[in-house]
C-alpha cells in the first residue's frame, strides 16, 4: 500500500444514501442469512457466541470453520461455538462470479473444507456474523492497523482480488476496499470486468470508511477530473470531431470522444444504405466522424449524429 495524500477540499461529498446504496447492492449479490441469537429448535445449533465473535473481530484474529452448507451468495462456516457466513466475493477460488447452476455447483464442493478465516463484520443486534478468508491472506492483527492509517481522500496502490457486477474488490494490504461500478469511470461501463481484472494493480482514491463493518469506498475515476464538467465548452454544437465506436444497441450506437466522455448516435443519425442494418456498417471499436446534436452535463448525456451535411 502505497499512500499519497489528496486534497480533502477537492473530495465530493457523499450522501448517507449513496453509501447506504452501494453497500445495499453488494448485500443483495450476496444473500448473507440472518443467524439466530437463541439455540434453534429446528436445528438445535447454539448461536455464535457474540462475545468471543466480538473479541476475535476486534483483534484481527485467524480462525478455522468447517463449510456446512451454502446459498447462491456464499457458504454457511461453522465451529469452535461459532457459526456464520462467508460471501462469494470473499472466498479465494471464487475468482469468477458464475451465475446459476454453474455457481451452486462451484459452491458444493467447498461443504466439509476448512478454511482460514477472519471475521469482517460482527454485528450481534442484526444477527450478522460475517467471515472473509481473502483478508484471512493477511497476518493477524493487520487490518485495526491499516484502518488507522487510511484517509479520506488519500490516494492508495492495491491488487485487484475479485471482480463482480456491482464493482471491484481492491486488496490494499491487508483490507479490501470496493470500487462500486459507478466509480469505475466518467463514462458508461456495462460491466466493471471492462476495466478491472483480476491480479491488475490499480490506484485508488478512498472515499468512504466504516471500520465497523469493514468498508472502505475507493474510486478509480474521481483521480482525473470529470470530463463532463467541461463538455459544453469544449463540444459547441454542430462541431464534428473524431469518435470511436463503442457498443452497438437495438435503437443505435454508444460512441466514445475522450476517455469518461461517451455518447449516443441514435439510430435516427446513422445513414444506411438500403437493405443494410447498423451492425452492417459499424462495430465497437471503429473510428468515426460525428457531429455534436446535444451537450447535457448535468445529466451527462452527449446526443451525436453520422449525419455531417
Amino acid at each position: 500500500m502505497v499512500p499519497t495524500q489528496y486534497s480533502e477540499q477537492s473530495m465530493p461529498c457523499q450522501d448517507d444514501g449513496w453509501w447506504a446504496s452501494v453497500l445495499a447492492e453488494e448485500e443483495s449479490q450476496t444473500a448473507i442469512p440472518a443467524l439466530k441469537t437463541q439455540k434453534s429448535e429446528e436445528t438445535g445449533k447454539p448461536c455464535p457466541d457474540w462475545e468471543r465473535a466480538m473479541s476475535l473481530f476486534h483483534q484481527d484474529e485467524i480462525v478455522s470453520l468447517v463449510v456446512t452448507g451454502h446459498n447462491r451468495g456464499g457458504v454457511l462456516v461453522e465451529a469452535e461455538n461459532l457459526n456464520g457466513f462467508v460471501p462469494c466475493s470473499h472466498l479465494l477460488d471464487m475468482s469468477v462470479q458464475s451465475d446459476g447452476d454453474c455457481r451452486e455447483e462451484f459452491l458444493s464442493h467447498y461443504v466439509g473444507r476448512t478454511l482460514r478465516l477472519k471475521i469482517i463484520e460482527c454485528m450481534p443486534e442484526e444477527g450478522r456474523l460475517v467471515f472473509s478468508e481473502r483478508a484471512a491472506k493477511a497476518e493477524a492483527g493487520k487490518r485495526p492497523e491499516l484502518f488507522s492509517s487510511i484517509r479520506i481522500g488519500q490516494r492508495l496502490k492495491g491488487e485487484v482480488t475479485n471482480v463482480t457486477e456491482f464493482g471491484v474488490f481492491v486488496d490494499l494490504g491487508g483490507v479490501e476496499g470496493l470500487i462500486h461500478i459507478s466509480e469505475l469511470s466518467w463514462g458508461r461501463v456495462s460491466h466493471p470486468n471492462q476495466i478491472c481484472k483480476i491480479g491488475q494493480k490499480v490506484e485508488v482514491l478512498v472515499m468512504e470508511i466504516a471500520p465497523e463493518r469493514c468498508r472502505i469506498a475507493l474510486s478509480v475515476k474521481r483521480l482525473v477530473p470529470n470530463p463532463w464538467k467541461t463538455a459544453q465548452e469544449r463540444y459547441p454544437i454542430n462541431r464534428i470531431v473524431p469518435a470511436v465506436v463503442t457498443a452497438l444497441v437495438a435503437y443505435g450506437a454508444f460512441a466514445r470522444l475522450e476517455e469518461g466522455l461517451e455518447g449516443l448516435i441514435h439510430a435516427s443519425e446513422i445513414p444506411l444504405p438500403p437493405a443494410l442494418e447498423i451492425k452492417d456498417i459499424l462495430s465497437p471499436g471503429q473510428n468515426v466522424q460525428v457531429r455534436i446534436l446535444q451537450v447535457e452535463a448535468t445529466r451527462q448525456r452527449l446526443g451525436l449524429s453520422m449525419k455531417l451535411g
